[in-house]
């Protein structure tokens, strides 16, 4: 299947820094909640992750990721996740996050 390109760039992809992470033991498969800054536009926003399997709360915090930020929020077991984190499953099939190669400024939008 292809898309038209006028399509793919409806997908606002945007640079974020993680500024918080806890552990989301109500959700039904291991989960992460983070709380991702995109930068003045944007603001502060909320996701659900699964990506426990190779990342630890400490070590995501400070870490910018790449987040599909104008998909309809979800509830996930009472809590509203807001974006979508990208990564990449691993030959076990765990989350490997995407991230900018260096740092930029929060909300820089991918394209």
């Amino acid at each position: 299947m292809t898309i038209n390109p006028d399509l793919f760039f409806q997908a606002d992809l945007r640079v974020g820094t993680i500024l918080g992470a806890e552990f989301f033991a109500e959700a039904r498969k291991p989960a992460l909640k983070l709380r991702i800054d995109f930068g003045d536009e944007l603001g502060v926003k909320h996701s659900s992750a699964q990506i426990s399997q190779r990342y630890t709360v400490e070590e995501l915090v400070g870490r910018q990721v790449i987040a599909l930020t104008n998909i309809e929020p979800k509830r996930i077991a009472g809590f509203v996740s807001e974006v979508l984190c990208l990564g990449i499953n691993d030959s076990e099939g765990a989350v490997i996050l995407l991230q900018p190669e260096r740092a930029v400024p929060n909300g820089h939008r991918v394209y």
